[in-house]
């Protein structure tokens, strides 16, 4: 891939045979930021695991402390009691049929959606539509609950869900540049300390085979870490 001047001088500030520390690789990021707006932070962490087996499979949810730096529009399917308790946990959008129907046809203008169990009948209508786009409400990723007001609360808090892909790599945002080092630092590890939770007993070995800091256009930094 041709790359341009501005990428291939400050990737020279980058010892690609060093491991650094949480501390040293944020630093390093703001030195090799290549954007003129505030850019998110992504870990990469990849796992020794077989994507293909299903006891290999990780899953989770982490609150970091400090937030993604994103606003989160949240979508709550619910009715009576539940509807109420949604609206005043922060819901974006809370309805019921009437929200269905508008995604049928074509409305999405939200980030995640929740569902009380009563709701999943009529939810499950327009799985085909929100589950290719990973907007679908499920008992795995905490988002089909009684507890409603509780998972929004913390969604709007800076609650993560986190998998790997076919290729066994987990990526999420820790947050924005902009964000002061220690509040990275705190956001990263507790990301990472929630996937090493996360590890299932049928992986042998290595847990995790490496983990990159990068911003959204800046090169990769590989950091060490021992949770």
């Amino acid at each position: 891939m041709k790359r341009g001047k501005r990428y291939t001088d400050v990737i020279t500030k980058i010892d690609r045979s060093k491991l650094y520390s949480l501390e040293e690789a944020i630093k390093l990021l703001r030195e090799v930021n290549l954007t003129r707006f505030d850019p998110s932070v992504d870990l990469h962490i990849r796992l020794n695991v077989d994507p293909r087996n299903s006891e290999h499979q990780v899953r989770g949810t982490v609150v970091l402390p400090h937030g993604t730096g994103k606003s989160v529009r949240i979508l709550a399917f619910a009715k009576g009691d539940k509807a109420k308790e949604a609206r005043d946990a922060g819901a974006d959008y809370v309805g019921d049929t009437d929200l269905i129907e508008k995604i049928q046809k074509g409305w999405l203008e939200f980030d995640v959606a929740v569902a009380t169990p009563d709701m999943m009948r009529d939810v499950a209508k327009v799985g085909k539509i929100l589950g290719p786009r990973g907007l679908m409400p499920s008992p795995k990723s905490g988002t089909v609950t009684k507890d409603i007001a509780g998972v929004i609360k913390e969604l709007k808090r800076g609650r993560v869900e986190f998998r790997f892909d076919r290729t066994g790599i987990i990526h999420s945002s820790i947050g924005k540049l902009s964000f002061t080092d220690e509040q990275l630092v705190e956001n990263a590890r507790a990301f990472l300390d929630a996937t090493i939770k996360a590890r299932p007993p049928a992986v042998k070995g290595q847990f995790i085979k490496s983990i990159t800091l990068a911003t959204t256009m800046s090169p990769g930094i590989h950091i060490a870490y021992r949770g």
